[in-house]
């Protein structure tokens, strides 16, 4: 008798929510997902680049003012006689004879008066030399010879006007400008996104209430409220650009208002309304998700303006200062050397530039993303 083999029972699959439709969309965007890879690229050198440059970013090298970005090594052939003739010369003494071995220096130097072993300090300050050492002293101390190792520093970016390393200044001004314009940005959207969305469920009488208040808020002096920002909270730029992101939500909560008018007409919240849902989960189950669209879009576009608002605030002397940096001050810095030294505008406006495009390529994707008619 054959013995039949029980039918295989398929249990319930497991239902697709919309945030898994998103991310497959957003995951087949190939714009998008290089544009997240860059901004993932440029926040890596941005955190771990200050941490292995062999610089630090407030380090003045005096003989490397407005050097050009270089793959090769500092001192180049050419520039370690002429430093070396001009050191000598400031340690008054006289050079004699001059041979180079290598990355080592070596020179028979005389001098009217008996020569000062101190003299050896004049070498050691500079940026392009160490370890010199007198030797071979004459018997009236008049005749040495002085010896000294050629000190070789890579300047990848080039060196600004204050002889500082250019790499490592754009990557610690990627720190301030990221970490600004995302602290300015969520708290602008965090506010913005519940003010707005509760003013456009209740209506009536409180939306207008509301609405009076942002648009009392809208007609402020902005540099103003700036100013006594920094009375109150200091030169402390975190502080500062949490307050500036407080005053930033009014365009998210006009934004997110428009769009709650048209979604209480709907009619999955009606259906909750009529099933006793309270104002509260609707406004955060129903309405808050259905508005990410636009939120997200306006989101990629804050980010920039307030980096650009930062660089404005700190050429008044009220946001970044020196030694700490940002893109925006490094910019406008390279827009004043861009005669002589147009690295100094470049290498800065590359990384702000390919923030600013990935942003509004991810913007883009995730606004496509999350858009409810693409499901």
């Amino acid at each position: 008798m054959a013995v039949t083999s029980p039918e295989t029972v398929v249990g319930p699959q497991k239902g697709r929510s919309l945030w898994d439709d998103a991310r497959d969309r957003l995951l087949a965007n190939r714009a998008a997902v290089a544009s997240m890879i860059v901004l993932a690229v440029i926040t890596l050198l941005s955190i771990l680049g200050p941490i292995l440059s062999p610089h630090d970013y407030d380090a003045v090298y005096r003989d490397y003012v407005k050097v050009p970005a270089s793959l090769e090594a500092y001192p180049k052939a050419d520039q370690v006689q002429p430093a070396f003739e001009a050191l000598v010369k400031r340690a008054r003494l006289r050079l004699e004879s001059y041979e180079r071995t290598g990355d080592r220096v070596v020179a028979r130097v005389t001098s009217s008066r008996s020569i000062d072993p101190r003299s050896t300090r004049y070498i050691d300050r500079s940026d392009m030399f160490e370890n010199a050492v007198l030797s071979d002293l004459s018997d009236n101390d008049t005749r040495a010879t002085l010896a000294a190792d050629i000190k070789h520093l890579h300047f990848y970016f080039g060196t600004d006007a204050n002889g500082r390393d250019l790499m490592t200044r754009t990557f610690i001004a990627g720190r301030i400008s990221l970490t600004i314009g995302l602290l300015a940005t969520t708290v602008a959207i965090s506010i913005g996104v519940v003010y707005g969305a509760t003013s456009g469920y209740l209506g009536g009488r409180v939306d207008q209430l509301m609405m009076r208040v942002v648009d009392i808020l809208y007609s402020l002096p902005f540099i103003f409220f700036v100013i006594m920002l920094v009375v109150f909270f200091g030169r402390n730029f975190v502080l500062m650009f949490i307050a500036v992101g407080a005053v930033e939500w009014l365009d998210m909560a006009r934004i997110v208002r428009g769009q709650t008018l048209t979604i209480k007409r709907q009619e999955y919240v009606q259906a909750a309304e009529a099933m006793g849902v309270g104002d509260g989960g609707i406004i955060r189950r129903h309405v808050i998700p259905n508005t990410l669209g636009p939120v997200v879009v306006y989101m990629t576009l804050l980010v920039p303006k307030v980096i650009l608002l930062e660089s404005f605030l700190s050429f008044l002397g009220l946001g970044i200062q020196e030694p700490m940096t940002s893109w925006g001050v490094l910019i406008s810095e390279g827009a004043r050397n861009l005669q002589g030294a147009p690295w100094m505008l470049i290498f800065p406006s590359i990384f702000l530039t390919s923030t600013l495009f990935a942003l509004n390529f991810i913007g883009d994707g995730l606004r496509d993303a999350l858009d409810p008619k693409d499901r």
